[in-house]
Protein backbone atom coordinates (compact mmCIF):
# COMPACT_ATOMS: atom_id res chain seq x y z
CA UNK A 1 0.00 0.00 0.00
CA UNK A 2 1.27 3.48 -0.66
CA UNK A 3 2.66 5.41 1.82
CA UNK A 4 -0.09 8.28 1.54
CA UNK A 5 -2.39 5.58 2.16
CA UNK A 6 -1.53 4.51 5.60
CA UNK A 7 -0.39 7.74 7.38
CA UNK A 8 0.62 7.35 10.71
CA UNK A 9 -0.25 3.63 10.92
CA UNK A 10 2.69 1.06 11.74
CA UNK A 11 2.78 -1.35 8.55
CA UNK A 12 2.39 -4.09 10.73
CA UNK A 13 -1.07 -2.57 11.80
CA UNK A 14 -1.87 -1.54 8.40
CA UNK A 15 -1.29 -5.31 7.39
CA UNK A 16 -3.03 -6.79 10.53
CA UNK A 17 -6.34 -4.05 9.71
CA UNK A 18 -6.80 -4.84 6.36
CA UNK A 19 -6.39 -8.78 7.05
CA UNK A 20 -9.67 -8.26 9.60
CA UNK A 21 -11.55 -5.84 7.39
CA UNK A 22 -11.36 -7.89 4.54
CA UNK A 23 -12.24 -10.77 6.71
CA UNK A 24 -15.13 -9.68 7.08
CA UNK A 25 -15.58 -9.81 2.70
CA UNK A 26 -14.84 -13.75 2.96
CA UNK A 27 -17.90 -15.97 3.18
CA UNK A 28 -16.00 -18.34 5.44
CA UNK A 29 -15.47 -15.92 8.03
CA UNK A 30 -18.20 -12.98 7.84
CA UNK A 31 -20.57 -15.71 8.60
CA UNK A 32 -18.35 -17.14 11.19
CA UNK A 33 -20.52 -16.19 14.76
CA UNK A 34 -17.17 -16.80 16.87
CA UNK A 35 -14.82 -14.93 14.57
CA UNK A 36 -17.34 -11.95 14.72
CA UNK A 37 -17.62 -11.83 18.23
CA UNK A 38 -13.51 -11.82 18.53
CA UNK A 39 -13.60 -9.10 15.96
CA UNK A 40 -16.65 -6.57 16.69
CA UNK A 41 -16.16 -4.31 19.98
CA UNK A 42 -18.84 -4.92 22.54
CA UNK A 43 -20.89 -1.31 21.45
CA UNK A 44 -20.13 -2.24 17.40
CA UNK A 45 -22.74 -0.58 15.32
CA UNK A 46 -22.85 -0.38 11.42
CA UNK A 47 -24.82 1.83 9.32
CA UNK A 48 -25.27 -0.53 6.64
CA UNK A 49 -25.73 0.03 2.48
CA UNK A 50 -29.16 0.26 2.99
CA UNK A 51 -29.35 2.69 5.09
CA UNK A 52 -30.43 0.21 7.97
CA UNK A 53 -28.87 0.18 11.42
CA UNK A 54 -27.21 -2.96 12.66
CA UNK A 55 -26.09 -3.55 16.37
CA UNK A 56 -23.69 -5.84 17.08
CA UNK A 57 -26.02 -8.70 18.48
CA UNK A 58 -27.80 -8.21 14.88
CA UNK A 59 -24.71 -8.75 12.76
CA UNK A 60 -23.61 -11.53 14.39
CA UNK A 61 -26.65 -13.30 14.64
CA UNK A 62 -27.71 -12.13 10.61
CA UNK A 63 -27.75 -15.20 8.58
CA UNK A 64 -25.95 -14.68 5.24
CA UNK A 65 -26.60 -15.03 1.31
CA UNK A 66 -23.81 -16.00 -0.47
CA UNK A 67 -21.63 -12.78 -1.92
CA UNK A 68 -18.64 -11.93 -4.00
CA UNK A 69 -16.41 -9.12 -3.03
CA UNK A 70 -13.19 -7.66 -4.87
CA UNK A 71 -10.62 -8.57 -2.59
CA UNK A 72 -8.39 -7.01 -1.97
CA UNK A 73 -10.35 -3.73 -1.31
CA UNK A 74 -10.57 -1.22 -4.06
CA UNK A 75 -9.10 2.14 -2.89
CA UNK A 76 -7.92 1.35 0.99
CA UNK A 77 -6.69 3.75 3.09
CA UNK A 78 -5.91 3.80 6.58
CA UNK A 79 -5.68 6.33 8.81
CA UNK A 80 -4.26 6.78 12.19
CA UNK A 81 -7.07 8.47 14.60
CA UNK A 82 -5.09 8.14 17.81
CA UNK A 83 -1.77 5.58 19.20
CA UNK A 84 -4.75 2.82 18.89
CA UNK A 85 -7.30 3.95 17.04
CA UNK A 86 -7.54 3.70 12.47
CA UNK A 87 -10.16 4.65 10.11
CA UNK A 88 -10.39 2.76 7.18
CA UNK A 89 -11.73 3.89 4.42
CA UNK A 90 -12.54 1.74 0.40
CA UNK A 91 -14.92 0.67 -2.20
CA UNK A 92 -17.14 -2.16 -2.14
CA UNK A 93 -17.64 -3.91 -5.31
CA UNK A 94 -20.10 -6.60 -4.25
CA UNK A 95 -22.44 -9.44 -6.38
CA UNK A 96 -24.87 -11.59 -5.11
CA UNK A 97 -25.34 -14.82 -7.20
CA UNK A 98 -29.34 -14.01 -6.88
CA UNK A 99 -28.64 -11.05 -8.45
CA UNK A 100 -27.18 -9.79 -11.49
CA UNK A 101 -26.09 -6.46 -10.48
CA UNK A 102 -22.83 -5.48 -8.85
CA UNK A 103 -23.79 -3.20 -5.37
CA UNK A 104 -20.94 -0.87 -5.09
CA UNK A 105 -20.53 1.29 -1.94
CA UNK A 106 -18.03 3.76 -0.37
CA UNK A 107 -17.18 2.28 3.39
CA UNK A 108 -15.58 4.05 6.46
CA UNK A 109 -14.66 1.52 9.51
CA UNK A 110 -13.32 2.99 12.56
CA UNK A 111 -11.04 0.16 14.61
CA UNK A 112 -9.64 0.52 18.11
CA UNK A 113 -6.83 -1.25 19.82
CA UNK A 114 -8.64 -2.64 23.14
CA UNK A 115 -6.74 -4.78 25.29
CA UNK A 116 -3.92 -5.14 22.93
CA UNK A 117 -6.37 -6.84 20.16
CA UNK A 118 -7.88 -4.58 16.90
CA UNK A 119 -11.76 -4.46 17.28
CA UNK A 120 -14.33 -3.12 14.91
CA UNK A 121 -16.13 -0.34 16.63
CA UNK A 122 -18.04 1.16 13.87
CA UNK A 123 -18.68 0.57 9.84
CA UNK A 124 -20.88 2.75 7.54
CA UNK A 125 -21.46 2.10 4.13
CA UNK A 126 -22.52 4.47 1.38
CA UNK A 127 -24.08 3.65 -2.10
CA UNK A 128 -22.48 5.41 -4.72
CA UNK A 129 -22.02 4.43 -8.58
Amino acid sequence: MPREQCRGVDPDDVARLTELEESLWRATTRFDRAHLDRVFADDFDEFGRSGKHWSREASIAADGEAFETVLPLPHLRVRALGPDAALLTYRSETTYPDDDMTLIANRSSVWQRIEGEWRLRFHQGTPTR
